[in-house]
């Protein structure tokens, strides 16, 4: 790609552009007016008397990744999966935490994901962050360091992550407030310690009230971990629905995985999606590692691609996203921090296409709604010139390529997206010499 020649200062027009419009699979071609970092106009294409020209190329709002880890990202080289199943990930994370996950081993790790991440266009990021106290004190620190000095270039919100039980007592209380006092999104998984997404465990409701009871206490919306097997008992996401719905619970709840729920038969998945939607719950699908990690089991190709049913969901009016979740960690091997690869796999996966309709608004708009960002996920008048350009004119192109060759404009003007070296956690993970 040729990529336009963006000016350095001052106000252009942007001319010749396609830009989603609605459904988002359709493209309006257009000329952008650009000043002081925003939009200033949207107008027909040949309007603009001069700058730089798209040749009809495409322009998409910076992307939002809605469910991340970056405090595990890029163990991979020193803490592989042994074999690829999401219980030899929960052993090679639990391992290498304990050994390896110092303040500034976290710092260098997680600012590696946020700088990839920025350079292939991401505007906004919340990562879970692992919440196991008194070690998650030191986490929530870097997170919180990292925050205020990526401001401008990256949203970043941090949820708490960890067993649901481990929100009992004391230990929830002071979990609750960590995430309070650091404007987090209160978290967990919705299994027991030690355990798998499997049958419901006893006390479950107790401990879900429980967790509901600390969310509306400290005025924090919530983001689960749901349903992550494929495991037909693991059927807890109803259960969250009808609790959010009984206790009339008035912040934002996101779920992540409910992989298992397409497994269940018709009539349980039309009933769990009602009150779903009826909950006001949105959901977001992690298709990448779903499909890594899900029916894995030695000398046998898997039968299944552990995506949640995403055209279900939507068609119900649900919010759905799709997000990066883990990347070059031992629940998933593989990754960038790249949502063009993300969505690009999400369509693969789950046929998301003919129509391609609104799925593109899971990397944008709906993840932005999701984490309350007004200014985020849409191109406007008035909103930040935060684009990603592509030489492509059509979804069909965009799809079939990499996009390698992007730029990327914040607030105007386009950055470097160069991207940081493996090189550089060489020290930290210690990859293999040969």
């Amino acid at each position: 790609m040729t990529a336009p020649a963006i000016p350095p200062a001052g106000d252009y027009w942007l001319r010749d552009v396609r830009i989603p419009a609605t459904p988002a699979e359709r493209l309006a071609r257009v000329d952008l007016r650009i000043a002081s970092g925003r939009i200033a106009a949207i107008e027909p294409v040949g309007t603009a008397p001069d700058g730089p020209s798209l040749d009809g190329g495409m322009a998409l709002p910076c992307f939002v990744d809605v469910h991340t880890h970056l405090d595990k990202g890029h163990i991979w080289p020193r803490s592989p999966n042994p074999d690829g199943t999401f219980k030899g990930a929960i052993g090679a994370v639990m391992a290498d935490r304990e050994a390896h996950w110092s303040a500034e081993d976290t710092r260098a790790r997680f600012a590696f994901g946020l700088r990839c991440a920025y350079a292939h266009g991401t505007a906004a990021i919340r990562t879970h962050l692992d919440t196991y106290l008194p070690h998650g004190r030191s986490t929530w620190r870097v997170f919180a360091e990292l925050r205020d000095a990526w401001a401008g270039r990256i949203d970043l919100q941090g949820v708490s992550i960890c067993p649901i039980d481990r929100l009992a007592g004391d230990e929830g209380a002071a979990l609750a407030d960590l995430v309070a006092e650091h404007g987090g999104v209160l978290g967990f998984v919705t299994r027991f310690t030690g355990g798998g997404h499997d049958a419901i465990p006893p006390g479950f409701q107790d401990l879900l009230d429980h967790a509901f009871a600390l969310a509306e206490a400290r005025g924090l919306d919530m983001d689960l971990h749901v349903d992550e097997s494929g495991e037909t008992a693991a059927a807890t996401l109803p259960i969250i629905a009808r609790t959010a719905l009984r206790r009339g619970f008035r912040r934002r709840i996101q779920v992540g995985h409910i992989c298992s729920l397409s497994l269940q038969p018709d009539a349980v998945i039309a009933e769990t999606i009602a009150l779903v939607r009826d909950a006001g719950i949105a959901v977001v699908s992690l298709p990448m590692c779903n499909m890594y990690l899900q029916d894995r089991a030695p000398g046998r190709t898997p039968r299944w691609r552990g995506v949640t049913l995403l055209h279900e969901l939507a068609a119900a009016g649900v919010p759905v996203s799709v997000a990066s979740d883990n990347c070059r960690d031992p629940f998933y091997a593989y990754g960038d921090h790249d949502m063009v690869e993300v969505f690009q796999s999400a369509v693969r996966i789950a046929q998301l296409d003919h129509p391609l309709g609104d799925w593109p608004n899971t990397v944008t708009a709906t993840p932005a709604g999701v984490m309350g960002l007004r200014d985020r996920g849409n191109i406007r008048v008035g909103a930040p010139a935060d684009l990603v350009l592509f030489r492509t004119r059509f979804w069909h192109e965009l799809l079939a390529r990499r996009q390698s060759d992007r730029t990327v404009l914040r607030q105007g003007r386009a950055i470097d997206t160069t991207l940081p070296d493996y090189r550089e956690l060489d020290a930290l993970v210690r990859p293999d010499p040969g």
